[in-house]
C-alpha cells in the first residue's frame, strides 16, 4: 500500500489483508476526473481566501491540470496498491510538484471530497442518460411514424382484446421513457448542492468561500448543514431507484418484442444482428439480447437495494460502510446506458410482419366493445348493452360462426336497436377510427401525439 493520508499517528502498519480489503481503487478510479476538477477548484479557493498563498494555488492547479490532462487521454496510471482515487491523485500531485502539494488537503476531508466527487459524476451520468433516453425516443418515433396505419390486436392478461394502432402501442412506450427522463432531472436538482466544505463533518474555522467552489464547479447552490452533508446518500438512492423504474420499463418493452417476435405472435422482425443461435438447433432464431436486456432489471434493482440496506442502519455521520455504494452506482448507470445504445440500434433495424399481422385482423370478438357502444347510442344502458353482446359471443363466436354473417331478422333476436349498419363497425380500420377521446388510439388522436413527440424531442 502506498502512502496513506491518514498514517502518521499509527504505531504500525496495517495488515496485508486489511490493505486488500479496504482498498476501494478498484472501483472509486472512476472518479478520478471529477477528483481533479474538484481539487482545482478547492485550490483556487484557498489561493484567492489567502489561506495559502497564491503562487501555491497556482503551482497545485498546474500539477492538477497536468494529471487530469492524462486521465482525459487515458494515459494516467492508476497505482493499485493506492488506498483510493483520492489518495492516488494526492500522491502523484506530490512527485510532480513537490511538498506544497500537501497543502491541497486544507480545510477539506476525504469525507466532503468524496461526496463531491460522486455528486459530480452523477450529475454528467444523468446528463448522458437523459441524452441517451432521448434518441430512444427518436428512434421509437421513428419507427411508429414509418408504421403508423398498421393495426395490431392489443392484449389484457395476455389474451386478445382490442384493436389499436401499433403507433398508439409505441407511444406508451414515449411516455414510459417521458417520465424516466423527468425522474432523473428532479434528482439532478436535488443533488445540485455542493459539499465541499463540511469537511470531517463539523466544518472548518478557516475562512473558506464555499459559494465560490461551487460557482467554479457549476452547483447550483451549497449543502446548508455539514452533518447531514457527509452522511447523506439520498441521491445515490435515488438515481438508483429512478434506474430501477427505468430498467422495469426497458424489460417490459424488450417482454413485449420477444413475444410479438414468437411464431404465435408474429407481429415483428427483429434483426439477425441482434439475434443469436443455438448450439443444437440450426433452426433457432432466438431474442438473446432481448431477454439478457430484461434479465438486467435483477442486477439494477439488487444495486439500489444494495444501498439501501448499507445506509439502513448507520449512525450519523460518516462510516467506512459508504465506501460500498460506488460499485452499484456505477453498475447501474453503466448498465442503463448500455441497454439505450442497444435498444436504439435495435428499433432503428425493427421489420413489421404486416401479412402476417393482416391475417389476425378477423377476430370478431375484438370488436365487442364496438357493439357494446353501439347499442349504448342506440340508447341502451350499459349493463344491458353488454348482456346482449355476451349472448352474441357465446352463441355465434364461440361456436365458429361470425356475427358479420348474421341477417337483420337474426342481429333483431339480440335486440331490436340493432340494423344492418353495425356491420361497418366490425372491422379494424374502423374500430381504430371510432377511438376518438384524447389519447386513445384513433388516427386522429395518434398523429397529434406524434406531431407533439416530433416538436418535444426536436427542440
Amino acid at each position: 500500500m502506498s502512502k496513506k493520508l491518514w498514517g502518521t499517528r499509527f504505531s504500525k502498519k496495517t495488515d496485508a489483508l486489511v490493505d486488500r480489503f479496504t482498498s476501494s481503487i478498484s472501483v472509486d478510479k472512476l472518479l478520478a476526473k471529477y477528483d481533479c476538477l474538484g481539487s482545482i477548484a478547492h485550490a483556487r479557493m484557498l489561493g484567492k481566501t489567502k489561506i495559502i498563498k497564491p503562487s501555491e494555488s497556482k503551482l497545485i492547479v498546474k500539477g492538477l491540470k497536468s494529471i487530469l490532462k492524462k486521465i482525459e487521454s487515458g494515459r494516467f496510471k492508476v497505482d493499485v496498491k493506492a488506498e483510493d482515487i483520492h489518495s492516488n491523485i494526492q500522491n502523484e500531485l506530490r512527485s510532480k510538484i513537490g511538498a506544497t502539494a500537501d497543502k491541497l488537503h486544507t480545510a477539506r476531508s476525504r469525507n466532503d471530497q468524496v461526496v463531491l466527487d460522486v455528486k459530480m459524476y452523477c450529475k454528467d451520468a444523468i446528463l448522458e442518460i437523459s441524452k441517451l433516453l432521448v434518441d430512444f425516443q427518436k428512434a421509437i418515433l421513428k419507427f411508429a411514424n414509418k408504421n403508423i396505419n398498421i393495426i395490431i390486436p392489443a392484449h389484457t392478461h395476455l389474451q386478445p382484446a382490442q384493436y389499436v394502432l401499433l403507433s398508439h402501442h409505441m407511444l406508451a412506450y414515449m411516455e414510459m421513457l417521458e417520465r424516466d427522463k423527468t425522474r432523473l432531472v428532479n434528482t439532478f436538482n436535488l443533488l445540485d448542492e455542493m459539499p465541499l466544505g463540511a469537511c470531517a463533518l463539523s466544518g472548518t474555522s478557516l475562512p473558506i468561500d464555499r459559494k465560490l467552489v461551487a460557482k467554479d464547479l457549476g452547483f447550483k447552490k451549497i449543502t446548508t448543514n455539514s452533518i447531514d452533508t457527509v452522511s447523506d446518500r439520498d441521491f445515490i438512492i435515488e438515481i438508483l431507484a429512478d434506474l430501477s423504474i427505468m430498467a422495469i420499463h426497458l424489460s417490459r418493452i424488450a417482454e413485449d418484442l420477444i413475444l410479438w417476435s414468437t411464431k404465435e405472435f408474429n407481429l415483428v422482425e427483429i434483426d439477425w444482428s441482434f439475434c443469436t443461435g443455438s448450439s443444437i438447433m440450426p433452426h433457432k432464431k432466438n431474442p438473446d439480447v432481448l431477454e439478457l436486456i430484461r434479465s438486467s432489471v435483477g442486477n439494477i434493482c439488487g444495486n439500489l437495494s444494495s444501498v439501501l440496506m448499507i445506509m439502513k442502519g448507520l449512525p450519523l455521520t460518516y462510516n467506512r460502510d459508504m465506501q460500498f455504494d460506488k460499485k452499484p452506482l456505477f453498475d447501474g448507470v453503466s448498465t442503463i446506458e448500455e441497454i439505450l445504445n442497444i435498444f436504439k440500434q435495435l428499433f432503428a433495424n425493427l421489420g413489421v410482419n404486416k401479412k402476417r399481422i393482416t391475417k389476425k385482423l378477423d377476430d370478431e370478438s375484438l370488436f365487442s366493445v364496438d357493439i357494446v357502444d353501439y347499442l349504448i347510442k342506440k340508447g341502451l344502458s350499459y349493463r344491458q348493452a353488454h348482456d346482449t353482446v355476451g349472448k352474441m359471443v357465446k352463441q355465434c363466436l364461440d361456436k365458429g360462426k361470425k356475427i358479420s354473417s348474421l341477417d337483420l331478422t337474426q342481429l333483431k333476436k339480440y335486440s331490436p336497436k340493432f340494423n344492418n349498419d353495425v356491420k361497418k363497425i366490425l372491422n379494424a380500420k374502423a374500430s381504430v377510427k371510432g377511438k376518438t377521446s384524447l389519447g386513445a388510439t384513433s388516427p386522429m388522436q395518434v398523429k397529434r401525439q406524434l406531431k407533439k413527440w416530433k416538436v418535444k424531442l426536436n427542440a
